[in-house]
């Protein structure tokens, strides 16, 4: 039996928080441990209950969800965020996925996306309703000739990564071990100067590397 999806809900507004419990607790492999109205109670119940996801809210009076995010990405917890909001403006779209967001899904969308946005995330795939991912797109600004030289396998890594594979499966894809796998990346942030998969990922995705 497929072991259920721990989610924690947070949101300022209580209705969308009791809409949001109702469709999640629909699936069988979904289960919310609890929901949180700020920032600094999400905080406390992710450190207590360690859930899979959170499915967070980006604007919230007080500590907004980018905060949140941001300082989850330097406790170094395991939980994955998945940006929630109806805006998927620039400054917010890039602001969560900085802040250590894997997926980005509106409030608009279906239950059926919504559900689905939270099983990938769950599995630490990267996940973006339609209108995120145009405005994902819409970031590729780097002139040709000042964009990182990466070789072809690199090249091949970061396409993987703003797939949202996961190094198993970018190593088993491209047929090498997870140690060459780590060389390739190794190089990858000393060319783009970050320190994690992640940040490497949010630079694909910026330039549109995971399209097929």
């Amino acid at each position: 039996m497929t072991e259920a999806i721990r989610v924690l809900l947070v949101d300022d507004c209580p209705t969308v928080l009791a809409g949001l419990r109702k469709v999640l607790e629909s699936p069988t492999d979904v289960t919310v441990l609890a929901d949180a109205n700020d920032g600094e109670t999400a905080l406390g119940l992710i450190e207590s209950l360690q859930p899979d996801e959170v499915l967070l809210d980006c604007q919230m009076p007080g500590m907004s969800g980018t905060q949140v995010a941001a300082t989850l990405q330097k406790m170094g917890t395991t939980t994955n965020v998945l940006a929630f909001s109806v805006h998927y403006d620039d400054e917010t779209v890039r602001g969560m996925l900085n802040a250590g967001a894997i997926g980005y899904v509106l409030k608009d969308e279906p239950p059926e996306r919504i559900i689905q946005a939270v099983r990938a995330v769950a599995r630490g795939e990267s996940w973006f309703s339609q209108g995120v991912a145009k405005q994902i797109a819409t970031w590729v600004s780097v002139e040709q000739s000042n964009s990182p030289k990466f070789t072809e396998r690199e090249l091949d890594v970061l396409r993987l990564l703003a797939q949202g594979k996961s190094n198993q499966q970018i190593a088993a894809e491209l047929c090498i071990t997870e140690r060459t796998l780590r060389h390739h990346l190794g190089n990858i942030y000393a060319i783009l100067g970050v320190h994690s998969d992640r940040e490497a990922m949010v630079w694909a995705i910026k330039h549109n590397l995971g399209n097929p």
